[in-house]
């Protein structure tokens, strides 16, 4: 009896060390988990926001199933704020324009664009126009624009403002503030197409990304708004990422992400953007968009 009882207690004493062998690996693995920050993003709300919900969350979705961490689309209010965010390190990632993303690049040593669309090497803006002002489409700048209203995108925007205003200040040797008769900046391309359309403004700059999908969905009013310039192609949209991301998430943490965005085939998430895919990128594809900054006086 006394030799049973031993033995049940050698057993007992062996599952109890198993058992507190699992708790401490348990234990471990949570505290890993909690240790283990979520990695956020953020995009440049170049349109509705219920649209760059929809797309983003799908991009969070998507990553955190590659990383095997947990990834948050953060949304902000303005171009502005996406650098912001950057900079502070609120999100270690961003979807930017061209401008957006050398201003970025520029506030943050060693961060780096890693990826872009297959469109965004050859971008376009459209000037469009409200049919009232009679303005017909042409390979030759429109010099007709003068003394019109005249509305940009957002600020911050390469394909709303920086490269049209370029070839503004260009074509006429001046400011749009004295070309124009008035000039405003509806924040974002999907705005751009509604006041133009709407006669609020006679003329405008658009992404011409959002003006093609806008236009297959049936979205534009044709009779009433059309493209009368396209401008030069130019580098635009990229994903950039903070330079010290591998010193939180692990060495070669960058180079998993850039593949994740690189290997991306989801149809419906790329038409999205719309995108056909990514492809590499660096900071060196955006020194046109810089060197044209520069040339605005917007970035020193």
């Amino acid at each position: 009896m006394v030799k049973i009882n031993i033995l049940v207690l050698i057993f007992k004493g062996k599952q109890m060390k198993k058992t507190l062998l699992l708790v401490s690996v348990l234990c471990s693995l949570t505290t890993i988990a909690k240790a283990t920050p979520t990695f956020n993003f953020t995009a440049i709300p170049d349109q509705n926001s219920a649209g760059l919900e929809k797309r983003f969350g799908g991009i969070a979705k998507y990553l955190s199933q590659q990383l095997n961490v947990k990834v948050k689309y953060i949304p902000v209010k303005s171009y502005t704020a996406s650098i912001t965010a950057f900079k502070s390190n609120v999100v270690q990632l961003a979807w930017f324009g061209g401008l957006s993303g050398v201003k970025a690049r520029l506030a943050v040593a060693g961060s780096k664009a890693i990826a872009q669309g297959a469109e965004d090497r050859k971008f376009k803006t459209y000037i469009i126009a409200h049919v009232s002002t009679g303005l017909a489409k042409s390979e030759t700048f429109p010099k007709g624009i003068q003394d019109k209203t005249f509305t940009f995108g957002s600020k911050g925007s390469t394909s709303g403002r920086l490269m049209p205003e370029y070839y503004i200040r260009k074509a006429f040797n001046d400011s749009p503030n004295h070309i124009f008769k008035r000039v405003g900046f509806s924040g974002d391309h999907s705005k751009t197409i509604s006041l133009v359309e709407s006669g609020t403004y006679l003329v405008g700059a658009v992404n011409y990304a959002v003006w093609d999908r806008s236009i297959s969905e049936h979205k534009i009013d044709t009779s009433k708004v059309q493209i009368i310039w396209t401008t030069p192609e130019y580098p635009d949209y990229n994903w950039t990422i903070r330079g010290d991301v591998d010193k939180t998430w692990g060495k070669g943490f960058t180079q998993k992400l850039t593949q994740a965005l690189l290997n991306l085939k989801d149809k419906k998430l790329l038409a999205s953007f719309p995108r056909s895919a990514f492809i590499p990128a660096k900071n060196a594809d955006y020194k046109p968009i810089l060197d044209t900054a520069k040339a605005l006086g917007i970035v020193r």
